[in-house]
Order: structure tokens, then sequence, then C-alpha cells
């Protein structure tokens, strides 16, 4: 179970819609609406001069439209809905523009802003599926402008149709390729704010944060869960004795063994130090004991080598039981940290919860300090 792969990484700090946060989408949206709505007006009333009313009648109704998507857009929970809605009639209307009788060539450069347009509002996937669609009726539609005119060679039209084309492809192909890295650079930030460096589990942040969204979780559904605080029994002996390289190691061995045994839907991150924690889900007080306490002998008969020698090390576990120990996070990590400290003063090396505070006598025989 590789932490960077572990379903709950990438939760707290998912990757963004596209290049824009979704604050930046909203206000990009609404600038873009603002833009529209006044073109729109403007052309509205050029279109009633040159004697197409009907086309002025249909700006106006999309101008007002877009001026009431002004006014919502930055508040709105269906904000997707409103950028498929106004990206779709959009890109409609550059088409409608461009069939138009007296159309100009310069209406065409249109077709080259909707991969922009769509793969900044909606990211990568879902900008391709609406763009490449209207591009490739956009191209249609220049081949029957170019075949409209008078005095076209046939050497001539190949070359301004294979001008679109080209152009509407590099346009799609740059944008694409754009978002694919961009997510890739950000998928790599995400993994680097959330994991430890040292021993690839999930950091103190992440580990908080998947904690938190446990316990929402919990709340709903009703399912109990525990929390479990482990910490390293002589730890700075370790460092003392063979050098923090040594110490680095072993916490690298730790988590290894961790991964190893831990369930798919468990989670556990590094806390900090030596300290370790671990969420084990829909584990009942008696189920997850025995999880821990089979994890702490297997920690205890796993052998690292320092020094050119095998060494034993051991861990001392605490536990709390959502929601019987508590039912915030906070609570719970109190609570997990006097049963972790508890067993710790009587001898290290053990299990220590609500359920069963008698210390080991493994645990009370190897005694010590650190």
């Amino acid at each position: 179970m590789h932490m960077l792969n572990h379903p709950d990484l990438g939760k707290a700090m998912t990757l963004s819609r596209s290049g824009l946060r979704d604050n930046h989408r909203r206000s990009l949206a609404r600038f873009l609406l603002w833009v529209t709505g006044l073109a729109l007006m403007v052309f509205a009333t050029l279109q009633l001069f040159n004697g197409y009313p009907w086309v002025s009648a249909v700006e106006f109704v999309f101008g007002g439209l877009a001026f009431v998507g002004v006014a919502r857009i930055n508040h709105t929970p269906h904000f997707e809905r409103w950028v498929y809605g106004y990206l779709f009639t959009l890109f409609s209307f550059f088409i409608v523009i461009m069939l138009l009788p007296d159309a100009s060539m310069a209406a065409f450069v249109w077709v080259l802003m909707m991969p922009v347009l769509a793969y900044l509002l909606l990211g990568r996937r879902e900008g391709m599926m609406l763009s490449v669609p209207f591009m490739i009726l956009g191209c249609v539609v220049y081949v029957v402008f170019l075949s409209g005119i008078e005095g076209l060679s046939s050497a001539e039209f190949v070359i301004d149709f294979l001008n679109m084309v080209l152009c509407s492809s590099l346009m799609q192909v740059f944008m694409y390729m754009y978002e694919a890295r961009r997510e890739e650079a950000e998928q790599r930030l995400i993994e680097v704010a959330q994991t430890d460096a040292l021993t690839g589990l999930a950091n103190r942040g992440s580990f908080q944060s998947t904690l938190t969204r446990t316990i929402a979780e919990s709340e709903r559904s009703n399912t109990a869960f525990a929390l479990v605080m482990m910490d390293i029994d002589h730890f700075k002996a370790i460092n003392d004795t063979h050098g923090h390289e040594a110490g680095d190691y072993v916490l690298q061995e730790i988590g290894q063994c961790l991964q190893e045994r831990l369930r798919t839907t468990d989670f556990v991150g590094r806390l900090g130090g030596e300290e370790f924690g671990l969420i084990l889900r829909d584990a009942q007080p008696e189920a997850a004991y025995e999880l821990i306490e089979e994890l702490r002998q297997r920690i205890a008969a796993r052998k690292v080598r320092l020094g050119g020698a095998d060494i034993a090390v051991t861990a001392s576990f605490g536990l709390a039981q959502w929601p019987e120990d508590g039912r915030q996070a906070n609570t719970l990590f109190s609570v997990a940290d006097q049963h972790l400290y508890r067993g710790k003063r009587a001898g290290r090396n053990q299990v220590t919860s609500s359920f069963n505070t008698q210390p080991t006598q493994e645990g009370a025989a190897a005694g010590g300090e650190g």
C-alpha cells in the first residue's frame, strides 16, 4: 500500500479542474460574460442597421442573458452548468456568424479561440470534448465559405483550407499538451505537499485532514474507527549510538512495516520525529486492538541492520476509539496520546487503550528511557 497512491491522499488538496482555481475560473467567466454582453449589444445594433433583424434580436436576448450571468456566476452552486451553457451557446453563435451570407473571413478567427476558452474553463478532458466538434464544424463551414468566393483557384482553395486546419489542429494540440503537463506538475506539487519526504507516508497536515474527513464520514454512517498514536521506543538512543542516518533508516523501515500490514482502508502518516499516526476505519475496539497488537509484534520481530549488527526495534501504541473516547479530532488525539505515554511509562513495547490499560509483561520488562 504505497502512500502516494493511497485514495485518501489528494482529497484535501485536489487537482484543479483546469489551470485556474475555482475562484479564478469564476472571475474569468464573469469577465467573459461582461465582454460577451457588451459585444452582443454593439453587434445587435449593427446587425439591425445591416438588415438582419432576426440576428439582432437573438443577440439582444443573449446579451441580456450574459448580464444575468454576470450577476450570478460568482455565487451559483451550478457553476459547471453555467460554463457549459455559456460555451455551447457562444460556440454555436460563432458558427451562425460564419454562416451569414455576408460573413467576413475575419469571423473564422474565432475558431481558434474555442480550445483556449474551453480548456481554461473546463480543463483538458471536457475542454477537448466540447471544442473539437465545434472546431471541425467551423472548418466545414470554412470550406463552404471558400467555395462561394468567385475567382478562387483550386490551389488557393487548398492552401486557405489547409491553413485553417493546421492552425486549428496546432491550437488544439498545444492546449492539450499544456494542460497535460500542468496536471502532472500540479500532481507532483500535491504529493510533495502531502507526503513526508523521508518515509513516503502522509505528513502531519495530510493526516489531520484525513482524520477530520474520517470523522465526518463516520458521523454520517455511524461507523466506528480507531485513531492510533505510535512512538518508536528508545529512538534517541538509536540516534546517539548509531547516528542520524541510522535513525532515518529505522524510520523508513518502520514506515515500510506499517504499510505492509495495514489494510487498504486504513491510513498512516508520520506526525513528526519518531511519532506516527494510524486511522483504522470500520474497526470496533477489540478488532482495532488485535490489529495493532499484531503490528506491535511484527515490528518487534523485525530486525534492523545497523552498524553491521541486527537490532530489534520496538514501538508503543496508544488507541482512541470513535465515538467512545471522543467525537472531535483534538479529543481523540489527546486520548490516544495519553494512552501512548501511559504505555511508555509502564515499560514500552505495548498497546494501550481504554479497553486494555494493563501493561503486558513483555512491555513491562523492556523498561528504560527514551
